[in-house]
């Protein structure tokens, strides 16, 4: 499959060497583009042009009911049937919306999670966290779009950037404009062979589609009176861009739960994690224990004392999380 089309859309030679048991029984390999209420938009190769098949998924095989083909899935297709999905890189989840333990997938196979942060309202820090957890957890690197650049001064960009920065230790955070171009480049220098947009609505997302893709893929629409944005995007989507590579973008959420995210949380919390390696007893609480190295941070003021809140607040909640889904399994 050395030419196939779907090399466009981050195909490569691992993917090849798994699906090559698919194709010796006939099998066609494509990329889940849309999921919608259950249907699939699955791109393929045609005498080397990528078509979309309109395809649904064959429940009967092992697992499948639990795991769901999702935007960015490599799988095999029999006519319009999908009957196998070819092992995922990274995994975006989400905690799911109520008190189920269960997960919401957001997308697969993502080298980058771009999360969109609107600058012309205050950001919520503490939203912003979370997403980075969750693009930590998921494998793939998280990095930090400050849109609509145009519509604030350069003092309020600058201490936007500098707010995101702090809460983002090793992320990259770029300062971009979908209206003047300010920052695309940068932008598109980062995301890899296919990036996951995620933020909450009303962050310019849509409009941000269209400016990396050079054309209006997306609707938009005015973010409302009350700064809170319209849910524009209503599916998870996989849009190609110029010159190679994909952005999915996704539905726009008020909020985000964390999901599952031990490992994310320790990484979005880096500062605090290297802090603690750093205090007098292993199992410091960071609370009143003497010799203890992030309250001293705090004290000095390196560490911001809510940063220490928010990291306590993450853990609670994935300990919630891990409870409840012990309670499911008994």
């Amino acid at each position: 499959m050395t030419d196939t089309a779907l090399r466009t859309l981050g195909w490569d030679a691992e993917r090849d060497a798994a699906f090559a048991s698919y194709a010796a029984r006939g099998l066609t390999a494509g990329r889940v583009g849309r999921v919608d209420r259950g249907r699939f938009e699955v791109l393929v190769d045609r005498d080397g042009a990528l078509t979309t098949v309109h395809a649904h998924a064959r429940t009967s095989v092992d697992g499948f009911v639990e795991d769901q083909p999702a935007t960015g899935d490599w799988v095999a297709l029999d006519a319009d049937v999908i009957t196998e999905v070819l092992p995922r890189r990274t995994l975006i989840m989400r905690s799911s919306a109520g008190k189920s333990s269960a997960g919401q997938v957001m997308a697969v196979n993502v080298d980058t999670v771009l999360i969109a942060v609107p600058l012309e309202r205050e950001a919520k820090v503490a939203q912003l966290e979370r997403f980075v957890t969750v693009a930590w957890q998921s494998g793939a690197r998280p990095l930090v779009a400050l849109t609509k650049a145009d519509l604030v001064d350069a003092d309020e960009a600058g201490l936007a950037l500098t707010r995101a920065q702090e809460v983002s230790p090793g992320v990259d955070v770029v300062v971009v404009s979908a209206s003047t171009g300010e920052g695309l480049d940068a932008l598109r220098a980062r995301l890899g062979t296919t990036a996951a947009l995620v933020g909450q609505s009303g962050a310019g997302k849509s409009t941000l589609v269209n400016a990396l893709a050079g054309s209006d893929v997306m609707a938009t629409q005015a973010t409302r009176q009350d700064g809170k944005g319209r849910h524009t995007t209503t599916a998870r989507e996989l849009v190609a861009l110029p010159g190679g590579g994909v952005l999915i973008d996704t539905p726009g959420l008020r909020g985000v739960g964390v999901h599952d995210a031990n490992d994310g949380v320790a990484q979005s919390f880096s500062d605090i994690e290297t802090l603690a390696d750093q205090c007098r007893f292993a199992d410091c609480a960071h609370e009143s224990e003497p010799g203890c190295a992030v309250r001293d941070a705090v004290e000095t003021g390196t560490l911001a004392e809510r940063r220490i809140v928010a990291y306590r607040k993450q853990l609670r909640e994935v300990e919630r999380e891990t409870r409840a889904k012990h309670r499911a399994r008994r």
